[in-house]
């Protein structure tokens, strides 16, 4: 019983609770500096062999799937529900009580209260009082005095929950995040056109993941801004389920296609020559760049390797391969596999330059006297040019999150309690009706656990009608 004690009190702590969210607040800073789900290659040449040893073991790299991170995540969710537990048993009290009872004395002493005479007698106020009561607060009571009558009221005692529905809510979330975690992936895929795929690539890992339906790119359509830049690229799908098909959609940039709970976004593509198959991943062992001199026009080819300097022809400074993103974004849009490098003018300042694989062009933009592009494979292999007609690939993004539709309940079950816990509050309600002479004397009193200034501005709007009625 001691031992059982002693965990519930480690878990009610509201130590815990700080403990946790600045644990949770920490490892998201260090996963915001240390870039996610890089290539290996990238991790050692920046860190360097210890601390990318260290960082792997412990899952650094890809820490929001491991199993330290979800173990914060479900002792927040505990420490969130035991809480809960430990303080209702005194809220559920109050909300749904034995006995209601009403003390005018309670209400007497109160410093917010309206006071007003009236001619009429307490019998001839009463029908009419009530019905006042009755418009704003729904059920009354009333009670005998030995000089009148009492009216009492109340509503909302449930508000008292708002607290607790957000911290439901907060546990859908985390469960969400966790069931995604677990159960979801991020995969990609090239298919040329007119062929159909059932597998996909995980991201970051040689693995393959099965998909239950196929995929078949009927075609492919790319368009261009004047400076080579891809203005807009469309792939047209068809999903075949048991070899028939099921579904058919144009995919582009942020409209994907979803399917059995799996989402399907458009993200890069590229040109095939024939018998040339589709690429699966880039490999940087062979790894080409042409370089474009401006002031004399010529064009070098040097072959390349990450992390080695390479001297630019004609006194233009030097040009080092940092890495390899097999996902890389330009002003939000995502462009594909591209190799990031560092060049350095003569004289000038280093700057970062983003080469996309499928997109040769792309570093006209810069405007530099230097253009580097990156040569594609089959230009440097001896797969012999064909004058056919173009073919292209699309690369495709796919991913499968299925506790997103949890965490969207969640926030619905957020929304829901915020309202209910800043914006209601449990209200009660007396009207105290008491003979004195010949005057009869009206006291509107009333109490609310939250929005203390919003009751008062309500007795004051009660105690206006029932002075009307007088």
């Amino acid at each position: 019983m001691k031992n059982k004690n002693q965990i519930w009190k480690f878990f009610v702590s509201v130590k815990l609770t700080v403990v946790l969210l600045l644990s949770l607040a920490a490892t998201s800073i260090i996963g915001t500096v240390i870039p996610q789900n890089e290539s290996p290659e990238a991790y050692f040449r920046t860190y360097g062999a210890f601390l990318y040893r260290l960082f792997d073991l412990l899952n650094i790299f890809d820490m929001y799937h491991s199993w330290w991170f979800q173990l914060l995540l479900i002792l927040l969710i505990l420490n969130i529900v035991i809480c809960s537990i430990d303080r209702l048993a005194a809220t559920w009290k109050i909300i749904f009580p034995k006995e209601t009872s009403f003390k005018p004395e309670r209400f007497r002493k109160l410093a917010d209260n309206e006071v007003f005479t009236s001619s009429k007698t307490p019998e001839e106020l009463k029908d009419d009082f009530a019905g006042v009561v009755a418009r704003d607060f729904g059920k009354s009571r009333i009670e005998k005095t030995e000089t009148g009558f009492c009216i009492f009221a109340e509503k909302w005692r449930w508000t008292r929950l708002g607290v607790y529905i957000v911290h439901l809510s907060v546990i859908f979330m985390i469960v969400g995040a966790i069931i995604g975690s677990i159960f979801g992936f991020n995969g990609f895929v090239a298919i040329p056109e007119g062929e159909t795929v059932s597998q996909i690539h995980l991201r970051n890992s040689n693995a393959m993941q099965q998909l239950a339906f196929s995929i078949r790119c009927d075609d492919f359509d790319v368009s261009f801004y004047k400076n080579g830049a891809p203005k807009e690229f469309r792939s047209s799908l068809t999903i075949l389920q048991n070899d028939k098909e099921v579904l058919k959609k144009d995919v582009i940039v942020n409209d994907p296609l979803r399917y059995a709970g799996i989402n399907i976004f458009q993200s890069s593509y590229g040109e095939l020559r024939p018998e040339q198959p589709a690429p699966q991943a880039f490999s940087t062992d062979d790894i080409h760049l042409n370089f474009s001199i401006a002031s004399s026009g010529m064009v070098y080819k040097r072959k390349a390797e990450i992390g080695k300097p390479i001297v630019i022809p004609e006194g233009n400074g030097q040009f080092v391969l940092m890495a390899f993103q097999p996902s890389a974004e330009f002003m939000g849009q995502n462009i594909g596999e591209a190799l990031v490098g560092i060049l350095t003018p003569p004289g000038g300042e280093p700057v970062q330059v983003l080469l996309p694989i499928h997109f040769p062009n792309f570093d006209k933009m810069r405007r530099g006297q230097v253009v580097i592009s990156v040569v594609p494979p089959h230009d440097h292999t001896t797969v012999p040019a064909n004058p056919a007609e173009k073919r292209y690939y699309t690369g495709l993004q796919v991913t499968k999150d299925p506790g997103v539709w949890v965490v969207y309940f969640g926030f619905m079950v957020m929304i829901a309690g915020i309202v209910i816990t800043f914006f209601m509050s449990h209200q009660r309600l007396c009207v105290e009706v008491a003979q004195q002479g010949k005057k009869t004397q009206i006291m509107v009193a009333g109490t609310a656990n939250k929005n203390k200034l919003g009751m008062e501005k309500k007795l004051q709007k009660i105690a206006r009608h029932l002075s009307e009625k007088e």
